[in-house]
């Protein structure tokens, strides 16, 4: 079964996403920015969420963690919490 790890950054506003997805790029540590940012109660641990198999999260996540690049800032990604940043930071078939 296919299982990823991934660390997330949750905002309320798509502006916001962009605007923090942005700072990343250009040298922001994303732990840093979910740790000051983040709604998620992961924030408090770099964003981090650990290891998870498909359909443990919501769909909109799942679909980008499961087919997104390793690695890479995704997003903004909505789902019913607000719009998410996600980096893969692990993936096994």
């Amino acid at each position: 079964m296919a299982k990823a790890s991934a660390r997330h950054i949750l905002v309320p506003s798509e502006a916001d996403c962009i605007t923090l997805k942005n700072q990343i790029e250009a040298g922001s540590d994303f732990a840093d920015v979910a740790k000051q940012y983040s709604k998620c109660p992961s924030g408090k641990q770099g964003g981090e969420l650990g290891e998870f198999s498909p359909g443990q999260m919501v769909r909109e996540f799942d679909e980008v963690v499961f087919s997104g690049e390793v690695g890479k800032v995704l997003g903004p990604v909505k789902t019913q919490f607000g719009y998410h940043l996600i980096e893969i930071t692990k993936r096994t078939a």
